[in-house]
């Protein structure tokens, strides 16, 4: 039982203290350990306290909340509507929207800041996006990351430009592995073996032509490269699984195969891929159990949002070093002779700049009246910037931003994204990684075989199935 502590007459209020009271107020907050997740927690005052949740995956005041619960579900606004509707929720032909648009009739194109008329979008990307001199990424990543990107996101953007900006296929919004097998059941069809539950497989094509599950995959010899190695593992797993179920029929053992490596592909992503771009002192890892009673939904959808921050075409660069030889871009796209020259295993260290892909997404974030930077900022729980200044450290980047927006609350979605000063040892900067991570994860831990319903032994074959998931790696495939 506590006693009063002794009454002078210099500190009256002192007789209403008891003895722990009074030590509580000298102990720093930090001492219980109030931040979670590794976050880090920083003093203020003499009472309180700041947890800095930077790369930990999680937010809110004690770092405990997991970024992929800020991206709402069901889904909420699209490209068409800026307020709740059935059609934003129902017709899968619209990419989603986290944030609604600029109202129209507003003093500017960003609502109140900002200059009457935006810069041209070719000046915008010339004067900010332009690469002027290369910069070795100091993560060393290299050609088989910006492949492994671009294959793997094939599944789930399917921009359908035909129908204007803001819609999609109006097909898978998920992991679905639509780009290994397909994406409707005809094309699925013509890929399948019809024996065994494998894919049809041969060596070099007279015509040197190959079939594969996403049209744009003959593009270039890297996104060829990872629908071999997908093909190969489908096929192996297919005679694990028969030699483990001889009475199973072609359909089973396909239909299974495909689970398998859906589950792998999630384990390489979060394992692999996204732990190499985020920069996470946080090891992840891919535990689908540990979602299971708490408030998530299986389901996803593609936001807007999502597509334009993944268009990291600067990765890509103007010539292609091979052994023997050096290609230019235009000699590299569409040549899978490469692949079969050289083999999967002698692809090189490059990048490239595709600046009319980045004057397209500027004019698109425009007609779909994106909100300005700083404003998707604060819907992920960061701190907007007030200056270019803490934009950047880059002074010919902070004049050129000052002459073409003049407020950094007017700076645009896009250019904001790539103009921000990296993380130490990164690629990307803090909104880049702040804002993907919560997509990447609902997206894929959104996945239907992450659910309490799907994930068990059983699912996958058995323990032998179980096993490949839970073991998967980008050097194992």
């Amino acid at each position: 039982m506590p006693y009063p502590f002794f009454c002078g007459k210099q500190i009256p209020w002192s007789c209403f203290l008891t003895l722990p009271s009074l030590f509580l107020l000298a102990v720093d907050p930090c001492c219980y350990f109030p931040c979670q997740h590794s976050g880090l927690c920083v003093r203020v005052g003499t009472e309180g306290y700041e947890c800095d949740c930077t790369r930990t995956g999680y937010y809110g005041t004690n770092c405990s909340s997991p970024r992929a619960t800020l991206i709402p579900s069901p889904p909420t606004f699209s490209g068409n509507y800026g307020y709740l509707n059935w059609e934003s929720y129902s017709n899968l032909s619209y990419f989603t929207r986290i944030l609604p648009p600029v109202p129209p009739n507003c003093p500017t194109p960003m609502g109140l800041k900002g200059p009457p008329e935006l810069p041209g979008a070719e000046l915008v990307a010339e004067e900010l996006l332009l690469r002027r001199t290369f910069h070795p990424d100091p993560q060393r990543t290299n050609l088989m990351f910006a492949f492994f990107a671009q294959h793997f996101t094939h599944q789930f953007f399917k921009t359908y430009g035909k129908m204007g900006r803001g819609f999609t296929r109006a097909l898978g919004h998920g992991v679905d592995l639509g780009h290994i097998y397909g994406d409707n059941l005809e094309r699925q069809h013509q890929l399948r073996l019809f024996k065994d539950g494998k894919l049809k497989y041969q060596g070099i094509p007279p015509e040197q032509r190959f079939a594969m599950g996403q049209e744009v995959f003959g593009l270039l010899p890297g996104l060829l490269m990872y629908a071999t190695l997908w093909l190969r593992e489908h096929n192996r797993v297919c005679d694990l699984l028969k030699n483990e179920h001889p009475t199973w029929d072609d359909e089973q053992l396909f239909q299974t195969a495909r689970l398998i490596l859906t589950g792998e592909t999630i384990k390489i992503v979060i394992e692999d891929y996204v732990q190499h771009l985020s920069g996470y002192h946080l090891k992840l890892m891919f535990e689908p159990d540990l979602l299971f009673g708490s408030q998530f939904q299986y389901q996803n959808r593609i936001a807007l949002e999502f597509n334009q921050l993944y268009h990291w075409h600067a990765l890509m660069p103007d010539s292609f070093q091979l052994p023997d030889r050096e290609y230019t871009y235009d000699q590299f796209l569409f040549n899978n002779t490469i692949l079969t020259q050289y083999s999967i295993e002698t692809l090189p260290n490059i990048n490239k700049n595709l600046l009319k892909v980045a004057i397209g997404t500027i004019k698109e974030s425009r007609l779909m009246r994106f909100q300005p930077f700083n404003e998707y900022r604060k819907r992920f729980h960061l701190k907007p910037y007030t200056s270019f200044w803490e934009l950047t450290d880059d002074e010919d980047m902070v004049a050129t931003l000052e002459e073409l927006y003049g407020d950094i609350d007017a700076l645009e979605f896009f250019p904001g994204l790539l103009v921000e000063k990296t993380y130490p040892d990164s690629i990307f900067g803090q909104s880049m990684i702040e804002m993907g991570a919560p997509f990447s994860l609902k997206g894929l831990l959104g996945n239907p075989i992450c659910s309490p319903e799907y994930w068990k032994p059983s699912t996958f074959g058995g323990a032998i199935g179980f096993q490949i998931v839970n073991t998967a790696s980008l050097q194992k495939l």
